[in-house]
């Protein structure tokens, strides 16, 4: 590797609006990244993810497999019976 041409990759703190704060390593100049949410408030992470289905495109999905699931496990179910 060429000498001089690497950003500084130091250790920083990431601060979020949450109140969390946590140290990370970065190339970004400074000593602080603040961000608006993280993996402690995010819903997703948390668990609180709301999922907003339109039109019932869920249970539609969920119906068409269904049953290939079933067909699935019956015949897992049947090859475990022969052996």
């Amino acid at each position: 590797m060429k000498p001089g041409i690497h950003p500084d990759y130091h250790e920083v703190l990431v601060h979020c609006a949450c109140g969390h704060t946590f140290k990370t390593r970065s190339t970004i100049k400074g000593e602080r990244i603040n961000v608006e949410i993280c993996s402690n408030c995010h819903p997703f992470f948390t668990g609180k993810q709301k999922l907003i289905d339109t039109a019932g495109r869920v249970e539609r999905f969920q119906r068409k497999y269904a049953d290939a699931k079933a067909a699935s496990e019956k015949a897992a179910a049947q090859k475990a019976l022969k052996k």
